[in-house]
């Protein structure tokens, strides 16, 4: 079984950055999509960025050109740069994966994966 953990959250200033780090236990695939999301208090989980094999990588609108997805198979663990971080940047972050490749228009959604981190706490304030 596919297991996922996050780590890296916790508190900066605006402007500062984070890495987040997803690491993967269990059966994986290096072909399969792995994407992060994030849920602040009172929202719905919103897409933030997804990675496919050695396709391009996805970003929502809010964090393009701030953040930064990146990948090492042979560690099984995925990154998420994040760099001038906002206070709207404030939420849990989760990441996700699924067994099997997806169409790359469907790589936003959160129910196209099947397996989820437990998330981990992002705050930024002054």
């Amino acid at each position: 079984q596919v297991q996922l953990v996050e780590s890296g959250g916790g508190w900066a200033q605006p402007g500062d950055s984070l890495r987040l780090s997803c690491a993967a236990s269990g059966r994986t695939s290096s072909d399969a999509p792995m994407a992060w999301f994030r849920q602040s208090t009172g929202t719905e989980r919103e897409f933030v960025a997804a990675m496919q094999g050695r396709g391009r990588p996805y970003y929502a609108d809010s964090v393009k050109d701030r953040f930064t997805i990146a990948g090492d198979n042979a560690k099984n663990t995925v990154y998420l740069q994040m760099n001038n971080l906002k206070p709207e940047d404030t939420a849990v972050y989760f990441c996700a994966t699924r067994d099997r490749r997806i169409i790359v228009g469907a790589l936003r959604r959160p129910d196209v994966y099947e397996y989820w981190g437990q998330g981990t706490q992002v705050t930024v304030s002054s």
